[in-house]
């Protein structure tokens, strides 16, 4: 029977033929099963490059190389096989016919990795493709068989040929599944279970070939007398063969594997290259974080100190002017209070741009310090363009501002120093700047001012000063209380007395209130002033009773900060417990100002000191914006009116009348009233002719010390009628805090 060229037997001939016993040479075996996992493995590994390569030439070279690799591996072992097969007659091959087995074991093998190379397989598509896989190294084992030539006529076993082609398709169904399961594997196990499928899946290859070795038998004619085989070197062929084959195939291997270790290493320096990106996307962010305004997007203190300072070194080495400008948004805090912080947000939003919008924008910086405050750094040749540059940021300010449905206009209020008239270095021109606009605050706001050196004489007077008063307060040194005599109409006694406070400093002499109770007021010592004040009075309140005056009064000025802390009403008591000093002794001043600052806790807050027996007195009254309505429901008991209205009695006919309509207003809110500052005879006259309750001025007396006081009282009691009061003499030359 002859297929396709080949002639198959079912049954050997009895007669007429010579069957020739044929043997195999165990050495070629071995090293071409040797050849055959080599080729698998190298298989299995160029499949793994494949799989990894970045691009698509990559892909095509190593599957071109996996091919070759595979075709080698498989022809080498056929070829090896081959001339391990052993026969008593002359054989030898045609080049062009094995050349041809080659050339399809590469066409086959193209296909494995071609399949291999689909980012996934099916078992159906492995399966498919294994059968043409497998029918292609058939066709190439029984086409270099077709190559072997001689005497004897080649005659296959079908159901062995037949074998030989499904452990062909098997052996190619395995290699894929492997393959395909191997090519995204790392680590040792990986690579031992890549060694042992090149086993598996070279077994299944030379099985396939000597299951067609067993298929093959040669017979010569009957009578033929068998020739004496020629001497062929098999075992020095097939051994080079070999040795070719395995070298070809390590090289391939070596090159694969130093490609995995440089794409390792470009994918570690990609990695690298990537961390030092977002290393350097992070620090331009921080950067960003530690110099940037994140609410307006300027430059914040940080940021400007490094511009300011190369600056600096620039204008020093080359010349030149630089102005710094300070700028401080007036009453800004009312917004956030009245509109919340959100809406003072938006408006420092567009407060900044309104700066922005007002300065060169290249050359000129532009920085936000925190809450309200800007700095601007220009270069200059004369001050003067310091000056337009102000007057325009001041001018764009008031530009109308829509914000939380009102529609405002803000002022703002700036300071400026110049480099390098004014300093040499940030610090120092920064300093100088935030003087002249506390200036400039100082001086009514929505204003402009330079730095001139008395700001900075006066600023360190300021700083030594609250240095001082708090050494003061601490070791209670220098600070006392002066009292002014309170002159009662009615009785014609002296029956309240108000306590002042100065202090003796040990460089600038005496100083009186106004020297240091703003001072305190701006550095938060004013709670502790008031707290001694309060602690002082009791105290020379509990020394009068013992010198007979059990019945005097002191009142205690509060400043406004004062009267908003809970914490006053215990504070008072403890005083008047601290001195045994009877309450109703105890008289408490508050301006109206402070006292219509937060009038429901102010309320609650007095009504608790009046509960303690202490009475209460509004201060200055008619200096502030008190309400009338909210005036008679507070705990008062007395109403000083200011010596504003007083100073230009009798010539001036209009205060006449507002002291006379005040007198009359607290009477009828059953409240008594003490006019402060009267100095002349025909002031007390008139204060005396229209009802007011009490008189305190220099015409009595002026401030003196607990020590002096007793005199002074003396002589003020002593006078029976009023047309017999004449100006006590003036003691010690002090000035009153009126």
């Amino acid at each position: 029977m002859d297929w396709l060229g080949l002639h198959f037997i079912t049954e050997l001939p009895v007669n007429g033929q010579v069957i020739l016993n044929c043997m195999h040479d165990p050495f070629l075996v071995l090293l071409a099963y040797l050849v055959a996992c080599a080729g698998s493995f190298a298989t299995l590994d160029m499949a793994e490059r494949v799989a990894h390569a970045e691009n698509l030439s990559s892909q095509r070279l190593w599957r071109w190389v996996g091919a070759g690799c595979l075709a080698g591996g498989i022809w080498a072992m056929h070829f090896i096989g081959m001339l391990a097969f052993q026969v008593p007659v002359d054989v030898h091959f045609q080049l062009p016919v094995t050349l041809l087995s080659l050339l399809i074991a590469l066409l086959t093998s193209w296909l494995v990795m071609y399949t291999l190379s689909r980012p996934s397989l099916s078992f159906w598509q492995c399966l498919k493709a294994s059968v043409w896989i497998g029918m292609g190294i058939a066709t190439m084992h029984y086409v270099g068989m077709g190559a072997m030539q001689s005497q004897a006529k080649v005659y296959y076993q079908p159901v062995l040929f037949g074998l030989s082609i499904l452990i062909a398709i098997g052996a190619s169904l395995a290699a894929l599944l492997l393959a395909s399961h191997l090519r995204n594997g790392t680590g040792m196990f990986h690579q031992l279970f890549k060694y042992s499928a090149s086993l598996v899946i070279g077994a299944g290859i030379i099985s396939m070939h000597f299951t067609g070795m067993a298929a093959f038998n040669l017979l010569l004619p009957g009578g033929t007398v068998l020739p004496q085989p020629g001497e062929h070197n098999h075992l020095q062929l097939g051994v080079t063969v070999a040795v070719m084959t395995l070298l070809i195939i390590g090289s391939c291997i070596s090159a694969a594997l130093a490609d995995k270790k440089l794409q390792k290493k470009d994918h570690d320096l990609q990695r690298v290259n990537s961390l030092l990106s977002q290393l350097d996307q992070a620090r331009v962010s921080l950067q960003q974080v530690a110099h940037y305004d994140a609410l307006t997007s300027l430059i914040n203190r940080r940021g400007f100190n490094q511009i300011f300072a190369e600056k600096l070194i620039e204008k020093t080495h080359e010349g030149g002017m630089l102005a710094v400008l300070f700028l401080d948004i007036d009453h800004f805090k009312r917004i956030n209070d009245s509109l919340g912080h959100d809406a003072g947000d938006e408006l420092l939003k567009v407060l900044a741009s309104h700066i922005k919008a007002s300065v060169r924008s290249h050359e000129d910086v532009v920085a936000r310090f925190g809450g309200d405050e800007f700095c601007i750094l220009i270069d200059l040749h004369d001050r003067d363009e310091a000056r337009q540059m102000a007057q325009r940021i001041m001018l764009k300010m008031k530009d109308p501002i829509e914000l939380a449905g009102r529609r405002m206009v803000m002022t703002t209020s700036i300071g400026i120093s110049l480099f390098p008239e004014d300093g040499k270095t940030c610090e120092e021109l920064l300093k100088n700047a935030d003087l002249a606009l506390y200036q400039s605050k100082g001086s009514g706001r929505n204003g402009l001012n330079f730095f001139s050196a008395n700001l900075k004489a006066r600023a360190t007077l300021e700083l030594q000063l609250e240095e001082e008063l708090r050494h003061a307060l601490r070791e209670d040194t220098g600070l006392m209380l002066y009292y002014q005599p309170i002159y009662d109409l009615k009785t014609g006694q002296a029956s309240k007395l108000e306590a002042l406070i100065r202090w003796q400093h040990p460089v600038h002499g005496f100083l009186a209130p106004d020297r240091f109770i703003a001072l305190a007021e701006s550095n938060g010592l004013i709670t502790e002033l008031d707290k001694w004040v309060l602690r002082k009075a009791c105290q020379d309140l509990g020394e009068l009773s013992r010198q007979g005056c059990d019945e005097l009064k002191i009142a205690v000025n509060c400043s406004p900060l004062s009267l908003v802390r809970e914490e006053l009403a215990g504070e008072i008591e403890q005083a008047l417990r601290s001195a045994a000093v009877a309450p109703r002794r105890l008289e408490l001043e508050v301006t109206e100002n402070a006292l219509m600052g937060n009038i429901t806790e102010t309320l609650v807050l007095l009504q608790q000191i009046r509960a303690l027996g202490v009475s209460l007195s509004i201060d200055d009254f008619g200096t502030g914006y008190s309400s009338l309505a909210y005036l008679k429901r507070l705990p008062l008991n007395t109403l000083k009116i200011d010596r504003s209205f007083i100073i230009d009695i009798p010539k001036s006919a209009q205060d006449m009348e507002i002291v006379q309509a005040i007198i009359v207003m607290a009477h009828t809110l059953h409240l008594d009233v003490v006019t402060e500052g009267v100095e002349t005879f025909e002031q007390y006259q008139f204060l005396e002719r229209h009802g007011c309750d009490f008189v305190q001025g220099y015409l009595l007396s002026r401030p003196v010390p607990l020590n002096d006081l007793r005199p002074v009282l003396d002589e003020i009691n002593q006078r029976k009628h009023a047309y017999t009061v004449t100006p006590l003499s003036l003691v010690h030359g002090t000035t009153a805090l009126m």
